[in-house]
């Protein structure tokens, strides 16, 4: 073995290994298990919420695997319509052309031509992390056998009345073109205007005062409201007003809508631009006008003076007209929800156009029956009350998108705009039994692409064909997933799931939270705290990081800030942690709460586990290998009470770990594997090893059986920690395992280790305890003193039970090598000993002489200078936190760690003072 652990020298060589012997396709016998991944973007990349969520699935896949599960991780990729249509707009716009220059049928199979060439950039980093998914089984949702299944859903949706056509108000993007659907739209709250603007009465004098927020949709008002009992005014409903600039009479109605308190309790109607005003519109049967072109420009349905301007300079010149007019009463400063667009970011607008609908309620209902009956189960079962609150108020959900890119709606018109639904052209001329002569076009819109994703469990499996694969892999076992998509994504499994194959898609659903900066702040490029998980596992240096933060930034003044601050919290750039330590820090984060907080420091601590675990394995190699390890049954064997009582623990730790896996509780599972393996096998069984090992009075069994102990706790605890860590178990297993007695290939396809009740012994697990306690108590004092750690020193033992001294006795030669002490010597009670600081395990004393230990002034006077130290530090950091200025300006999380330091600062200092009094009275 290779003396220092570098994991870029094994973690790609392992992965090429294990894909070359199809190590991750389903094998053997076993009950059949299936998790389907979320398929991410062709165009993404891998960023920390896939690490997350990908290091979960493929730990439990590891597990499964080895359990001897029959086990499939479905892998593929999302064709991802808007995302993907913008990657490729922009690089052909960036070449002097344009998606409608090239034309539909060119400019899709450029993105065809994009996707094969640069689209498999998130697979290959998959392989990084060291997912194992069947990548024979890998696949896209545009491909044929997927398309298929969405041609086949639409047609028998719409055949029984689930899908159809019709004009109503969505959420438009006018940058992208297209409708988004609601759960597509990012509202924030954000400073803007309310415009106080006058209705004439149509007839006499007068006028109502209406308040907007968008004093350009006024050119659409059909209406004016007020609630019906407003006593103010009761006597103008069924009047009319003058619209202003338009020149048309409008009606004042009456709606219990309209809130009375808010602004003057008089509301404009414009139901082609507003989703309440919508609904009014079609209660009062009101003209529905809209004002806009998909590019949010005004139209021809407005005054000549404000056709084709933006939105935005309409309002400019309108709030212009209307104040020249004497219109407009007031302009006050208004805090507005504002919705926008998740790819855009462009303002949305309410629109009115004709779509394709989901009829979803139908669909919704035996979907929440599945979750209320136990049929799903949601890990952790608190989302089952979000999931409940949407599905019963669920509105029907619009799936055509105006695109290019993605799955084209199976739907033909004729001349007249009769349309017919089918698989393809041909389909629809026999079905609806059209002649030659009747010239058909297919729709132009594409499919959401959440609509194939909700067909994904089964899909992907080979439905609507009658396939093994969906015989056997549905309903899969778990999906895993964040909570953030639990209507875009889960919902609609269960709903098209329950549809189309009469099951649920599968059987638990374990909701991850979301990964944050240390902060708890969201990663993004504005904050200039987005990680790379690519970085964290490989590294990669200062500048380099800088600008990838500074690049492409929306707002370039962000720039100098996001510099300074990655120069800050990374001087030397990130050195390369490997996957394995990325995985395991990962895991160990894997709490059930809604927000992840990933600190950097973390990884350094888990890349120095493993570094600990490749050292012990460098450890039991010199003193095992070309030794006898107890492979031959024939010879005597002794086992130690460190090697029973390593043995004990061991399998405990198995019962635990596989209850923490089967319950998702994968921070328990590694807590557990970083203390065992940190503190019982390497701090203390190792150590316990040497006085055996190195003894020239042990026996040849003794030796022969610890040896064993070594290699076979090591092998086992590899085999535990495969799921979560498998590029360095691998490559330590192929070390250890000839000398465990373990034949094989690979790690991947061993056994999970089974806990055996035989070998737990509570007798070993107390005398060590007892001995443990003993050496903590004698180093202690040995830190107290600043005694050196090498340094032998006496050591008197007082009092004790019977198995005190028994244990004291037994265990002689373990307290000599680990405490460092010689000579060892029993007193009787009746003896005064000399002056000595003092230990107590069980009801033993354990006295340490100072005669010779310690200078006592020169130990009083290195306190002292400690302590004054300290009290500077405090008096410091006190008067720090007692100015108001720097408490209420300083960051949160600054004014956080000052305090914490002051904390450790004066739990220190009452210890010194401790010490020094007590070393001051010897």
């Amino acid at each position: 073995m290779k003396k220092i652990y570098d994991p870029q020298a094994i973690e790609d060589r392992w992965y090429r290994f294990w894909e070359e012997k199809h190590y991750f396709a389903p094998d053997g016998n076993g009950h059949p298990y299936c998790i389907q991944i979320p398929p991410p973007n062709v165009t993404g990349t891998l960023h920390m919420g896939h690490a997350f969520q990908h290091t979960l699935m493929d730990a439990l896949i590891r597990y499964r695997r080895m359990v001897g599960d029959y086990t499939l991780w479905q892998t593929g990729t999302d064709h991802a319509g808007i995302a993907t249509q913008m990657v490729v707009e922009r690089q052909v716009n960036g070449e002097g052309s344009s998606r409608l220059d090239l034309g539909r049928e060119a400019f899709v199979d450029r993105v065809w031509q994009w996707k094969e060439h640069s689209g498999g950039t998130i697979t290959r980093q998959m392989r990084r992390l060291g997912d194992s998914p069947d990548w024979s089984r890998e696949r896209f949702t545009m491909d044929e056998g997927l398309s298929k299944a969405v041609q086949e859903v639409f047609v028998q949706l719409y055949e029984e009345g689930l899908i159809y056509r019709g004009k109503r108000l969505v959420n438009w993007d006018p940058v992208l073109h297209t409708a988004i659907s609601d759960l597509e739209v990012v509202s924030s709250e954000e400073d803007g205007h309310m415009w106080h603007i006058r209705y004439p009465f149509s007839e006499g004098g007068g006028f109502v005062t209406v308040a907007t927020t968008r004093p350009e949709t006024m050119l659409g008002d059909t209406a004016v409201a007020v609630h019906p009992d407003d006593k103010r005014y009761k006597k103008l409903i069924g009047k009319t007003v003058c619209l202003p600039l338009a020149d048309r009479d409008i009606p004042v109605i009456a709606d219990d809508y309209v809130d009375p308190e808010f602004g003057s309790g008089c509301v404009k109607i414009t139901p082609a631009h507003d989703f309440n005003d919508y609904e009014i519109g079609l209660r009062h049967q009101l003209e529905i006008i809209n004002i806009l072109t998909n590019d949010a420009k005004l139209n021809e349905n407005t005054p000549a003076a404000y056709r084709g301007l933006d939105r935005y300079k309409a309002r400019e010149q309108i709030v212009k007209d209307l104040e020249a007019e004497g219109l407009l009463e007031k302009i006050e400063a208004h805090k507005l929800t504002v919705p926008r667009g998740d790819r855009s970011h462009t303002v949305l607008e309410p629109y009115l156009t004709d779509q394709w609908y989901v009829k979803t309620k139908p669909l919704a209902k035996p979907a929440i029956a599945a979750v209320k009956d136990g049929r799903i189960r949601f890990v952790p079962e608190n989302w089952t009350k979000t999931y409940f609150n949407w599905m019963n108020d669920i509105q029907d959900w619009c799936i055509s998108r105006q695109l290019w890119w993605g799955h084209r709606i199976p739907c033909w018109y004729d001349q007249v705009g009769n349309a017919y639904v089918a698989r393809n052209e041909l389909e629809a001329r026999e079905k609806y039994q059209l002649d030659d002569e009747v010239q058909l076009h297919q729709d132009e819109d594409v499919l959401d692409t959440w609509f194939s994703s909700a067909l994904w469990p089964f899909s992907t499996l080979g439905w609507p064909g009658k396939t093994n694969a969906l015989k056997t892999f549905y309903p899969s076992n778990v999906l895993v997933t964040g909570f953030d998509i639990i209507f875009y994504w889960v919902a609609r499994m269960i709903m098209m799931g329950l549809k189309f194959m009469d099951d649920v898609p599968f059987r638990e659903v374990y909701f991850t939270g979301l990964i944050r900066d240390e902060h708890g702040h969201k990663m993004s490029k504005s904050k200039g705290n987005v990680l790379d998980p690519l970085d964290l596992m490989d590294g990669i240096d200062l500048e380099t990081l800088v600008a990838k933060r500074t690049k492409g930034l929306m707002q370039p003044e962000l720039a100098p800030r996001i510099e300074k601050n990655t120069r800050k919290q990374f001087p030397q750039g990130m050195p390369g942690y490997g996957a394995d330590a990325l995985r395991f820090t990962m895991a160990s984060l894997a709490t059930t709460g809604r927000d992840i907080r990933f600190d950097v420091h973390r990884m350094e601590g888990y890349r120095n586990f493993c570094n600990k675990l490749w050292n012990a394995c460098r450890y039991v190699l010199m003193n095992t290998e070309e030794q006898d390890t107890g492979l031959d049954a024939s010879k005597k064997i002794e086992l130690s009470i460190a090697d029973r009582w390593i043995a004990s623990k061991l399998q405990k730790l198995v019962s635990s770990v596989t209850d923490h896996m089967d319950k998702y509780r994968f921070d328990l599972a590694a807590l557990d594997l970083y203390e065992f393996t940190w503190s019982e096998y390497c701090d203390w069984y190792l150590e316990l090893s040497k006085p055996v090992l190195q003894s020239e009075h042990a026996s040849a069994a003794a030796k022969r059986g610890t040896r064993r102990t070594l290699v076979q706790v090591l092998e086992a605890l590899l085999r535990i920690a495969h799921p979560f860590i498998p590029f360095i178990t691998e490559e330590l297993w192929q070390q250890i395992a000839p000398l465990a007695g373990k034949k094989g290939d690979s790690i991947m396809v061993q056994s999970y280790p089974q806990a055996n009740a035989d070998l737990i012994d509570s007798d070993a697990e107390l005398e060590i305890e007892w001995l443990k306690t003993f050496v903590i108590g004698v180093r202690r004092i040995r830190s107290e003193m600043d005694v050196p750690p090498s340094k032998h020193i006496p050591v008197l033992l007082q009092g004790g039970s019977v198995s005190d001294l028994a244990f004291s006795k037994k265990n002689i030669d373990f307290l000599k090598s680990l405490a460092r002490l010689e000579p060892v010597t029993q007193i009787s009670d009746d003896v005064k000993p000399p002056e000595a600081t003092a230990a107590l395990v069980g009801d033993m004393k354990i006295l340490i002489p100072l005669a010779g230990l310690i200078d006592k002034e020169e130990e009083l006077v290195r306190l002292k200078k400690d302590i004054e130290r300290l009290q500077a530090d405090c008096q410091r950091l006190q008067q720090k936190l007692g100015n108001k200025s720097f408490v209420e300006k300083a960051p949160a999380e600054v004014v956080q760690q000052q305090q914490q330091r002051l904390q450790e600062n004066q739990n220190a200092l009452e210890k010194l003072s401790q010490q020094f009094e007590k070393i001051k009275s010897l």
